[in-house]
């Protein structure tokens, strides 16, 4: 085998030894919350690698009693209602930005960039004191105002960024056939941008499924509460009795639903990401 080849090979061995290291790094947590999910018992506090015991107590606990289930739907409500709106917003202010000119479309459209740039804990206060005024402080409307903050100010952006690489050949035939600018939208864009929608959607999805400081400060009743604040309400009466089985099957419980998620709509998400518009 000559040097070149050699080269190539210890190249190529190299890379997906680095691959491999990356996925067990992302997979593994996930994978030991499992092996834990399945443990009851003095079981929990082993270290084990590989299951050796199988138990779905956790599980029938964690579904079964308090209030998880609702704060389950809870969550789902909240995440499909802000990517929602998100989604019908950022789409008709990406065609404003993208397609029409006005004065000051550029700082409009930095000023919306700026504004996901601050931390949540920034404008915490004065959120609370705009939802406690608004009467909204303690009911899921709350939650999906305060969420619009940060999902709404990307998906504009990432949709702006797509409209505006849309050949604009398409627009102009429409216009020529008398389409409207609604129309426009809804029957030329939409279909083309797919790819992005999928993509800023899932990622409201996540981000609006996954927030827990708005939801615990904003909320305060049980019946409420979106399942990270849940997850991290659960515990025993000392820090030796905390329901680790329970902490991890609970956790298994809220991650699939985004596993599954991705899995389905995988080649959207990356035609998303790659792509980034239809090309002339």
């Amino acid at each position: 085998m000559s040097a070149r080849s050699l080269k190539r090979l210890a190249k190529s061995a190299a890379f997906y030894l680095l691959v491999a290291a990356i996925v067990v790094f992302s997979i593994f947590p996930f994978y030991y919350a499992i092996l834990t999910s399945l443990k009851t018992g003095t079981d929990l506090f082993r270290v084990d690698y590989l299951p050796r015991s199988f138990s779905l107590a956790n599980y029938a606990g964690v579904l079964t009693s308090g209030t998880f289930v609702r704060n389950i739907l809870n969550s789902v409500l909240v995440s499909f209602a802000v990517v929602a709106i998100s989604l019908t917003l950022a789409v008709t202010a990406a065609y404003a930005l993208s397609r029409v000119s006005f004065r000051g479309r550029g700082l409009l459209l930095m000023t919306i960039l700026a504004v996901s740039m601050f931390p949540q804990i920034a404008v915490l206060a004065g959120l609370f004191e705009m939802i406690r005024a608004m009467g909204l402080y303690n009911t899921l409307f709350a939650l999906i105002f305060a969420y619009m903050i940060f999902t709404l100010p990307f998906t504009v952006w990432v949709l702006t960024t797509f409209m505006r690489d849309l050949p604009v050949e398409i627009e102009e035939a429409a216009i020529v056939d008398g389409a409207s600018p609604f129309t426009i939208v809804t029957r030329v864009f939409l279909p083309l941008m797919w790819p992005a929608l999928v993509t800023t959607g899932l990622l409201a999805f996540i981000a609006a499924w996954n927030e827990f400081l708005f939801a615990l400060t904003f909320v305060a009743n049980n019946e409420t509460r979106t399942v990270p604040v849940a997850i991290a309400l659960l515990s025993g009466a000392s820090e030796q009795e905390i329901p680790w089985g329970t902490i991890m099957a609970a956790s298994v419980i809220v991650t699939v639903p985004l596993i599954v998620l991705v899995l389905i709509f995988q080649r959207k998400i990356v035609a998303g990401l790659t792509a980034g518009g239809v090309k002339g």
